[in-house]
């Protein structure tokens, strides 16, 4: 095992650690509940309980009244379906000294609600992808599954290669029957696979979480510079000392997001976008607040 990788993990987890505060566990658990209910047993009726909770049969089979007592099916299953192409290690931005990348912001992400999630005993998996499907871990629970998950995530990706979200989304919908919450981690510089996409949000609870840079839609100014796609190679030189070009690239990256996300409502899927300056936790508290605040007007 690479032991930078155990470092980085480690830094990841400490830091994670602090920043999961009862704030970030308390929505958690209010904003994503249980599937239905369960039923837990037949007990006899006494003075309060609900006269429509009554089992009639077991009530007539003994001659006095008895109720059905259910509970919350609460356990869950969080899958986290994690874009590891070359593009996802861009990063301009840096946090305790060190660069910051797409990648490093997403882990601490999963790290976050990875953590949230053990805390009221549920499961995680993962998913990670380039051009196809790299790697499948089955959700469990324990925080030494998780920790696994993140050096898995970590991990470094020699070859240039491109996104195929498509493929992920599939192969997700195929290894995960049972509905649970479906997290997708890119900078969806890549294809927008309108079938997978809108299968996997009926089948589960989609939330698409877009890794943003301010590199990747500002445009410095600082003259003539060469613009180059790690993932296919291909080049282009800019004037960003044009007040022009620099607008009107902006203008066209707000455009391109802005018709990502429009796409994710169109799913019913959610958008959760993280930001490389920005806390992970503040947009995690933010996105909290705005599903309860919508689960209130329903």
């Amino acid at each position: 095992m690479d032991p930078e990788l155990l470092k980085e993990v480690r830094r990841i987890q400490l830091r994670t650690d602090k920043l999961v505060t009862d704030v970030v566990s308390g929505g958690y658990s209010s904003v994503f509940r249980g599937s239905g209910i369960e039923f837990e047993e037949v007990r006899e009726w006494t003075e309060g309980d609900d006269i429509r909770s009554v089992d009639w049969n077991v009530t007539a089979r003994q001659g006095r009244p008895f109720i059905k007592k259910f509970v919350e099916e609460r356990e869950l299953t969080l899958l986290f379906v994690l874009d590891v192409s070359r593009s996802m290690d861009f990063g301009s931005q840096s946090m305790d000294g060190k660069p910051r990348s797409l990648r490093r912001m997403a882990v601490e992400f999963l790290a976050c609600m990875g953590l949230s999630a053990g805390r009221n005993n549920d499961k995680v998996g993962l998913l990670t992808f380039a051009e196809d499907v790299d790697l499948y871990v089955p959700a469990k629970k324990g925080r030494a599954h998780l920790l696994r998950l993140l050096r898995e995530s970590l991990v470094r990706v020699e070859a240039d290669r491109a996104s195929g979200l498509g493929p992920a989304l599939a192969y997700a919908s195929r290894v995960q029957r049972k509905r649970c919450i479906l997290f997708v981690l890119s900078d969806f510089l890549c294809d927008w696979p309108e079938k997978e996409m809108r299968l996997a949000a009926r089948r589960h609870d989609l939330i698409l979480v877009p890794t943003l840079d301010p590199r990747i839609s500002e445009l410095p100014e600082q003259g003539l510079f060469r613009l180059c796609d790690v993932e296919t190679g291909k080049e282009q030189v800019l004037d960003a000392s044009s007040t022009q070009v620099r607008q009107a690239y902006a203008a066209q990256m707000r455009a391109f997001y802005e018709k990502r996300r429009a796409g994710a409502r169109k799913f019913g899927a959610d958008w959760l976008p993280l930001d490389t300056r920005e806390s992970v936790t503040s947009n995690v508290v933010a996105f909290f607040r705005q599903r309860e605040a919508r689960s209130a007007r329903r």
